[in-house]
């Protein structure tokens, strides 16, 4: 997956064959905000241009820019996994939760570093 990343704000960027373009969409938000161009330089101007719009629009009709997340999240996964990261947790001193917490954001952290 390609990704942009400006001012906190998240792109995935896709090629389109057909149309010869890049093509992104920012990511967690309620809006939809895309953007395309030819080549990888205006593909980034576009990018940050939707971003400054999409934050100034939103700052016009007096929203918050950014979709709100509760904090609550549900995961399935494999009960050997969840053996795995309860022990990891207490061996850790910590709680499944805390420990799952520290897990997933360093996990993003590392994954939007790199895109």
């Amino acid at each position: 997956m390609n990704r942009l990343v400006y001012k906190g704000f998240v792109a995935r960027v896709e090629f389109d064959a057909e149309d010869g373009l890049f093509v992104g969409h920012l990511a967690g938000i309620n809006d939809v905000v895309g953007f395309h161009a030819d080549t990888v330089t205006d593909l980034v101007r576009a990018f940050h241009e939707g971003v400054d719009d999409y934050i100034a629009t939103c700052e016009a009709v007096g929203k918050a820019p950014e979709k709100p997340y509760s904090g609550r999240l549900m995961l399935r996964v494999a009960p050997d996994t969840h053996a795995a990261a309860a022990l990891a947790a207490r061996a850790a001193g910590k709680s499944l939760n805390q420990w799952g917490e520290e897990a997933l954001r360093r996990q993003a952290e590392q994954e939007l570093a790199v895109g």
